[in-house]
């Protein structure tokens, strides 16, 4: 004898319908300083946030220029990750480079 019983069937299905919410996004942004050279912050745009070499000279000169620039958008935990490499190639070059990031 089968001990199928679809009434079970569509009561757990129904329950995995729910929507499910998109996690939030987050801007990362590089600031403008006196003293990290352009090229540095290029390559850290071509490097770590994997832009072409136009969009990096773009990027860079809206930071120097406003003070302030998003070098992309990603969820926490990768925003979060791109912020501490910044810092940390940075300071590796003896650049004090802040790297922020901002809920969407």
């Amino acid at each position: 004898m089968n001990d199928f019983n679809t009434e079970t069937v569509e009561e757990l299905h129904s329950e995995t319908l729910d929507d499910i919410d998109e996690p939030p996004m987050y801007r990362v942004l590089l600031h403008n300083d006196d003293y990290t050279t352009m090229q540095f912050v290029v390559e850290l745009l071509m490097v770590v946030f994997n832009k072409s070499m136009e969009e990096a000279i773009r990027i860079m000169l809206h930071v120097h220029q406003s003070g302030i620039g998003i070098c992309g958008v990603y969820s926490f935990e990768v925003a979060e990750t791109k912020v501490e490499t910044v810092h940390g190639l940075a300071r590796e070059r003896g650049f004090p480079l802040k790297c922020s990031m901002e809920k969407e």
